[in-house]
């Protein structure tokens, strides 16, 4: 990717959405952020239509309503596996204006993703064990992510959703909104033309937002993000597709046309 091409600066108008990484403070949400203000070509993300966030069961009511009346959600993407979804399903009820759509970015093993995953399992298992570190497990799951045939799916789906909302705000999670939900944000951003080492500020907020939300932890805090990992996902996608632009357009069906109409929707 050109990255070079993709260098901007923010303006005057838009700079405070970015002043602490557009995290919202939420009382029950946490790592949740308005990707609004950060310049996408010649233009801006436009603030309150794209939202990120790690998973919605802890909000609470207050939280809901402010999700629903001050930001609009209508559309909430939920990048999880069946199993956290039913254990912690998201609040849908509590969002009446809003659409569920649930895209999981991995499942459980099958024919098509059973060698990776079994490989991530035997990961998983050194953990546990004490005989395994983080950072061997998150390498060897981030090319899963997005090569994946679930994590093709998923990030496909995602911005198929976004492209058919009329209105409203779009919010996408996981469970700590870091990992599949970090790297759908990597992608969203670099579909709208964000300079990539903002891309990358964006990514690695995550360690500095869970950090300072100690108090509210997650069952799902095993460790924060790394640029190794990110790293780890671009070189499998360069591998397979030449390089990101190659994925969006031909994993994700992002031609030029998707991304011109994408752009006009969150951009101005």
């Amino acid at each position: 990717m050109n990255t070079e091409a993709m260098m901007s600066s923010p303006t005057e108008a838009t700079e405070p959405y970015r002043d602490t990484y557009g995290a919202i403070a939420f009382e029950g949400l946490r790592n949740t952020r308005d990707l609004g203000g950060l310049p996408a070509g010649e233009h801006h993300i436009l603030p309150r239509l794209l939202l990120r966030s790690g998973m919605l069961a802890p909000a609470t009511d207050a939280d809901l309503t402010r999700l629903g009346e001050v930001y609009d959600v209508r559309l909430v993407i939920d990048l999880r596996t069946d199993v956290e979804a039913d254990r912690w399903p998201d609040p849908i009820e509590a969002l009446p204006n809003a659409s569920l759509v649930r895209l999981p970015v991995f499942q459980m093993p099958d024919a098509h993703n059973k060698e990776a995953l079994d490989k991530l399992a035997e990961l998983s298992r050194d953990l546990l064990a004490g005989t395994g570190d983080i950072s061997s497990f998150f390498l060897g799951l981030y090319p899963h992510i997005v090569l994946g045939a679930d994590g093709i799916a998923a990030y496909r789906g995602l911005f198929q959703a976004l492209l058919s909302l009329d209105e409203g705000a779009a919010l996408w999670h996981c469970s700590a909104g870091k990992d599949r939900c970090g790297m759908a944000s990597v992608l969203v951003e670099a579909a709208l033309g964000v300079p990539w080492h903002l891309v990358e500020k964006d990514y690695l907020a995550t360690n500095t937002l869970l950090e300072a939300r100690s108090d509210a932890k997650s069952p799902f805090d095993v460790g924060g993000v790394d640029m190794r990992y990110l790293r780890a996902a671009l070189d499998a996608i360069e591998e397979a597709y030449g390089s990101l632009e190659g994925y969006l357009t031909e994993a994700l069906g992002l031609d030029g046309e998707a991304r011109a109409e994408l752009r006009a929707r969150f951009t101005a």
